[in-house]
């Protein structure tokens, strides 16, 4: 089970070892991993650490997704669509 608090997008890139993440329900999150697994990985901690910071700096924090998913595509490429 993939315990997250937010749903988690991750987009692959041209770079076979490079992908990004963030989450729609978390404005500002942000990241990148070397595989789908270190994405997940670091986007469980990653989380934390934002909605740590938001407090820290008096902002609202979103609700907790009681039903996040995680989704994995492709990025858009640049001029394509």
């Amino acid at each position: 089970m993939i315990d997250l608090r937010y749903s988690l997008i991750i987009e692959a890139t041209e770079d076979p070892a490079f992908f990004t993440f963030y989450s729609p329900d978390l404005e500002g999150f942000t990241g990148v991993g070397n595989s789908i697994e270190d994405c997940l990985y670091k986007a469980k901690w990653g989380m934390e650490e934002h909605i740590a910071l938001l407090k820290e700096n008096g902002i609202s924090i979103p609700k907790r997704n009681s039903n996040p998913t995680v989704i994995i595509k492709n990025s858009k490429l640049a001029g394509v669509g």
